[in-house]
């Protein structure tokens, strides 16, 4: 069997464990809208509670020698170089080539209808 390289941490004394009620399950449920009979609620108790516990203990778990990542495989970006002309159609230095297709142009930018008074 092979060993977890992770080692457990003791809660802290002032530490409480976190749960839910059916009242905290009913308020959730109306704050996310979402209609619920009263067997629902009473069967979603304990679930929640369930996840609750698996968080808790992945806060116990000392992660002091663990380098934060943003993902667990690396990730490159793959960015072209940001080159100014480089596509001769989008490129720059054809104002009015396209102001020609705006429906009203005005002082070389698109005019827009006024929409705050």
């Amino acid at each position: 069997m092979q060993q977890s390289r992770l080692k457990v941490l003791p809660r802290a004394a002032n530490a409480q464990a976190m749960s839910v009620t059916r009242e905290t399950v009913a308020k959730i449920a109306s704050l996310a809208r979402i209609r619920m009979d009263e067997p629902a609620l009473d069967r979603m108790v304990p679930e929640l509670n369930a996840i609750l516990d698996w968080v808790e203990q992945l806060g116990e778990v000392d992660t002091s020698g663990v380098e934060p990542m943003t993902a667990v495989i690396a990730n490159h970006q793959r960015l072209r170089d940001d080159v100014i002309d480089a596509d001769p159609l989008t490129g720059g230095g054809i104002r009015e080539a396209v102001l020609a297709n705006a429906p009203a142009a005005e002082h070389g930018f698109f005019g827009v209808p006024k929409v705050i008074e």
